[in-house]
């Protein structure tokens, strides 16, 4: 009797196949749509089969905040829009002031928003491939600072309002075309690349701490200017010191005369000392090499000093006849 309640099998027949014959391996290879589709079981045999069935077209698991995400990509195109006509009409006045030519213009009037729009979609879709957008994101920066110096040259620069009023909207599509970027990237990679703005916030910063500093040191300067000049000054040279001066290369001596000199006078033992000293041929420091040098060779330091004189003289004689 089977103990497995496998009779076919037990009888000499091909068994049956099971669910798990049936199942597919990968359920990735399974072709999507409703209806019968055929897969191989172990022995080979092909079978037509429904038991996993699809019904209707195939669901993609988004990942949270997608939907969101994609949202504000539309918003942003109908915004970017909006903001693109209001900027290039400002350009277009401008420039048909300037040229009186229409169709040069208004090709001239995009040119900035045309770069921004080609950047930013450009920065998107490195930035959905996971991939750095550094460059482009930079570059659409630089297109709105373009675009805002032209909206400027049309504004009246007298009137704050007017400024603003053509100088804002290319300058705060910029800002909302980093975010989304910005967005895109934490949401697809994890990471938060570095913004141009960062920079540029740091720049305006620091050169804000230095106007302050200026006007601080401005007023002082009014109020004490005897004590405040010597203060920069001091500031001043301790902020850019002056290189070291170059030392001369120490001669090398040593404490003992060499065997040569066994038995040679005082005067020629004196010139080999001062021949190694670091006031070599310096007639003003004779008396100092002579103070020195004279109790090396047992010399008074008059008679040392006349030696030094006599050697300097044959010295710059022998230069003379050369």
């Amino acid at each position: 009797m089977s103990t497995t309640n496998d009779f076919r099998t037990a009888a000499g027949l091909r068994r049956w196949p099971t669910a798990e014959d049936l199942d597919a391996p990968d359920s990735s290879a399974l072709p999507p749509g409703p209806g019968l589709f055929e897969i191989a079981d172990q022995d080979g045999w092909g079978h037509l089969t429904n038991v996993r069935k699809i019904a209707g077209r195939r669901r993609t698991r988004h990942a949270p905040g997608s939907v969101l995400i994609g949202a504000g990509g539309w918003l942003l195109a109908v915004l970017g829009g909006g903001l693109l006509f209001v900027s290039f009409a400002g350009q277009f006045a401008y420039l048909l002031a300037a040229r009186h030519q229409v169709a040069p213009s208004m090709v001239a009037a995009l040119m900035f928003d045309a770069g921004m729009i080609i950047f930013s979609l450009l920065a998107l879709g490195l930035a959905r491939a996971g991939k750095s957008a550094r460059t482009q994101r930079a570059l659409i920066l630089a297109c709105a600072f373009g675009s805002a110096a032209m909206n400027y040259a049309a504004a009246d620069v007298a009137s704050p309002r007017s400024v603003v009023a053509y100088v804002a909207p290319p300058l705060f599509l910029a800002v909302v075309v980093d975010q989304v970027i910005a967005v895109i990237r934490r949401h697809v990679l994890g990471d938060d690349e570095i913004s141009p703005w960062a920079p540029l916030g740091r720049f305006l910063l620091s050169l804000i701490r230095l106007t302050g500093l200026v006007t601080l040191y401005s007023l002082r300067l009014l109020l004490d200017p005897k004590g405040t000049i010597p203060g920069l000054r001091r500031m001043v040279l301790n902020a850019a010191p002056l290189p070291a001066a170059q030392e001369r290369p120490a001669v090398e001596t040593s404490d003992a005369e060499p065997p040569e000199l066994t038995g040679a006078s005082k005067k020629a033992r004196l010139a080999w000392w001062y021949e190694r000293d670091g006031d070599y041929g310096n007639r003003a420091a004779v008396a100092a090499v002579a103070r020195r040098l004279a109790p090396k060779v047992d010399l008074s330091e008059g008679t040392a000093r006349a030696y030094l004189g006599q050697i300097l003289a044959e010295r710059a004689k022998a230069g003379e006849t050369s």
